[in-house]
């Protein structure tokens, strides 16, 4: 139980991180050019996809978890990149959760 508790900060990271995401790809599906958030879209999914396993693992002790943390950290930082792009709330609130995110995965897996 105690190296779960090691990685509950970057547990808790991904798991904002992967709601907000999902928030955000919805919201831009409601945005009036859609057709031009599309790359962020696309990446909020697959950021949310890969935070949410990236909990699972941890959560598991897995013996996996630093490598999907790295790759988890990666995808956050792209998402991050390219929610920053946009002027809607969400995408702000979005880019923040990724930066989190992937530092505390880059500290974790450190």
């Amino acid at each position: 139980m105690a190296h779960n508790q090691m990685y509950q900060a970057c547990i808790d990271a991904c798991l904002r991180c992967a709601s907000t995401c999902n928030h955000c790809a919805s919201a831009c599906l409601q945005e009036d050019d859609v057709k031009m958030m599309a790359r962020c879209i696309q990446l909020d999914m697959e950021c949310a996809a890969i935070c949410y396993a990236a909990a699972q693992v941890m959560s598991m002790n897995g013996t996996t978890a630093k490598q999907l943390c790295l790759v988890c950290a990666e995808i956050c930082e792209a998402c991050g990149e390219e929610c920053g792009k946009h002027q809607h709330a969400h995408c702000k609130e979005c880019a923040e959760a990724c930066r989190r995110c992937a530092e505390e995965c880059r500290r974790m897996a450190a």
